[in-house]
């Protein structure tokens, strides 16, 4: 049986002039630059897929091109972490996204790890990237997404913009999922590190979702030795600029990730549950809008009118080792 329009002898018919065209799949990612800092964005999630300042690679990230373990640099919307069943109510209507797995229910990360997103804009040691959230079942709404990065020779900073695009209020939360590297040679070597988080409180947490019920959090935890996180921390402490700076130092330098108040929420994750060859090498810190669940609890869930907008700005520092400096 042939097609519409086909031959009836089955040959294919040549297309009119400008109708054999195929979607771009160029470029992969865009890449800035500033003194010895380099940063590759990949377009597919807009992630910060790798940051290396000399030869050292600042951010633990993932070959170019590669499916990365670990949402590594993703950017986490309309939701970062698990929705529990993937389900929620909103405004007398229950919504139903897709989970992960019938022995996995939740709903991981948001909609835009695996999606096209294209340059906006670039200049010397800057970049932004965009999407678009396209409205579907279980989340019947419309979000323009932006992201800046501004590369410096010390620092990189973030910001995240979200404009309501649709006609109607959008609930969401944004998180983002750098993973720090300090210096760390195998699996287990984060234990060597020093961390310090700017954090009074932790919400309890079973099967990775909170119940509600918080703890006091004493952040100055020193040497991470053996300690397990995967910890969603809030009532952040905050310096007299209103940022608050979370410390990791390993042997190699010094990292310092900094967020301002749109963020109330980091989770810190020690990178147990990876594969092997990527376990506990660095350490995740998710600077988040709110905690997992929140589209069904509203825990400092997010909502944006229509044509409303947000944004949030997070920045990391970084200090190399007299070493470090030497052989770079």
């Amino acid at each position: 049986m042939t097609g519409r329009g086909a031959p009836a002898d089955g040959t294919h018919r040549r297309a009119p002039d400008g109708f054999t065209r195929w979607p771009d799949i160029e470029p992969l990612e865009v890449q800035i630059s500033s003194g010895q800092a380099r940063l590759a964005i990949d377009l597919r999630g807009g992630n910060l897929r790798r940051l290396v300042v000399g030869d050292w690679d600042v951010l633990d990230g993932y070959p170019a091109g590669t499916i990365p373990a670990g949402r590594r640099g993703g950017v986490l919307l309309p939701w970062p972490n698990r929705l529990s069943g993937g389900r929620y109510d909103w405004r007398g209507s229950t919504l139903q996204l897709d989970v992960a797995a019938p022995d996995r229910p939740t709903a991981s990360h948001g909609l835009l790890s695996w999606q096209r997103w294209s340059e906006l804009a670039r200049i010397d040691g800057a970049a932004t990237v965009g999407t678009v959230l396209e409205a579907r079942p279980g989340y019947p709404f419309r979000l323009a997404v932006a992201v800046d990065y501004t590369l410096a020779p010390d620092h990189l900073e973030v910001t995240v913009r979200v404009r309501n695009v649709g006609d109607q209020p959008a609930p969401f939360g944004v998180g983002m999922h750098p993973y720090l590297y300090v210096g760390a040679a195998s699996d287990g070597g984060i234990g060597d590190s020093d961390l310090n988080i700017p954090a009074r409180t932790a919400a309890d947490v079973a099967d990775g979702l909170p119940t509600g019920r918080r703890s006091p959090f004493d952040g100055a935890i020193g040497r991470i030795g053996d300690r397990a996180l995967d910890t969603p921390l809030t009532d952040l402490i905050r310096d007299k600029d209103g940022w608050a700076r979370l410390r990791l130092r390993g042997s190699v330098g010094e990292l310092v990730l900094g967020v301002d108040k749109q963020w109330p929420w980091l989770q810190v994750y020690s990178g147990d549950t990876l594969p092997e060859g990527q376990r506990r090498r660095s350490l995740a810190v998710e600077p988040m809008t709110c905690p997992a669940n929140a589209l069904a609890t509203g825990t400092d869930l997010l909502v944006l009118e229509p044509s409303a907008d947000w944004a949030g700005s997070w920045m990391l520092n970084w200090s190399a080792t007299d070493r470090t400096r030497a052989d770079s």
